[in-house]
């Protein structure tokens, strides 16, 4: 078995919740095996995620990556990966910005929708309640005013009374500026910093690697994953869809895979080597 060094390795992106794991958490051992086999020929995995660093160490154990980087907080959290350290991880690069006029602006166009924020050390705060583990094991209720006190590296809000479509038309009214935003499947909003994502995050990665920015592959299903998709695809790498994503995600992708539940990253994994016959 020959293994990559040098400039002959490649970035391999893949997001957690619809990529990875199924709704319920669940990992196919299929796709574990895919990417360590990946791994295992000097290849790096790197996981990209909405989820924050301590909601991501569990998968990183499933898949037994024990080194190397995390994209995690949809960008704003770059970790590296390090068993040594008490939470499995010590921080690379955090990106933080005041929440206080976001969540102005935000209160007053969805007064009954629940909000949160994450602080820089991974925990959250929350004034309204969210779905069980939507937050993470550290998340703390606290009144409105003191989400507004400290820079964060992202605001999460959750409007339980709105449909997702009529959802992004009242975010998309607001208007909201000098931030970056993904509106998830239901109505389930995450804000950034300016000019933060998964695809400017990664960017830093693959520079801080070595690796050729057209030696990168990209697996996501969701509108969060639309701009790793599209950086993944800009130099001449491939970005591949989730077969159950909406259209958008299909539509700025290389090609569309099977679901999660079809095992589309071992689909992806195992046609590898076909991937580098192309080149």
């Amino acid at each position: 078995m020959t293994i990559a060094t040098g400039d002959q390795r490649w970035l391999i992106a893949l997001d957690v919740d619809g990529t990875l794991v199924h709704d319920d958490g669940f990992l196919s051992p299929r796709v574990a095996e895919q990417v360590k086999r990946v791994r295992a020929l000097g290849h790096e995995i790197v996981v990209s995620t909405g989820r924050s660093a301590t909601q991501t160490v569990p998968v990183l154990h499933d898949l037994e990556i024990r080194d190397g980087y995390s994209v995690c907080s949809n960008g704003a959290v770059t970790v590296r990966i390090d068993p040594t350290e008490p939470r499995g991880y010590a921080p690379h690069k955090v990106v933080t910005f005041n929440p206080r006029e976001i969540l102005t602006q935000l209160i007053q166009k969805l007064p009954e929708a629940h909000f949160a924020v994450e602080n820089i050390d991974g925990t959250y705060k929350f004034h309204r309640p969210f779905p069980r583990y939507a937050l993470g094991t550290e998340n703390f209720e606290t009144p409105l005013e003191e989400l507004m006190q400290e820079p964060v590296s992202r605001v999460v809000v959750l409007s339980p009374q709105h449909g997702a479509d009529e959802f992004a038309e009242i975010v998309s009214s607001i208007g909201l500026h000098s931030v970056t935003y993904a509106i998830g499947y239901t109505a389930w909003l995450d804000i950034s910093p300016e000019g933060v994502s998964k695809a400017s995050a990664l960017e830093k990665v693959r520079a801080d690697l070595g690796i050729k920015a057209n030696q990168v592959i990209a697996c996501g299903d969701g509108r969060n994953d639309i701009s790793m998709l599209e950086w993944a695809r800009a130099a001449g790498g491939f970005g591949f869809a989730m077969g159950q994503g909406p259209q958008e995600v299909h539509d700025v992708a290389t090609a569309t895979v099977a679901s999660v539940e079809e095992d589309g990253v071992a689909e992806v994994l195992s046609g590898f080597e076909g991937i580098l016959f192309s080149r």
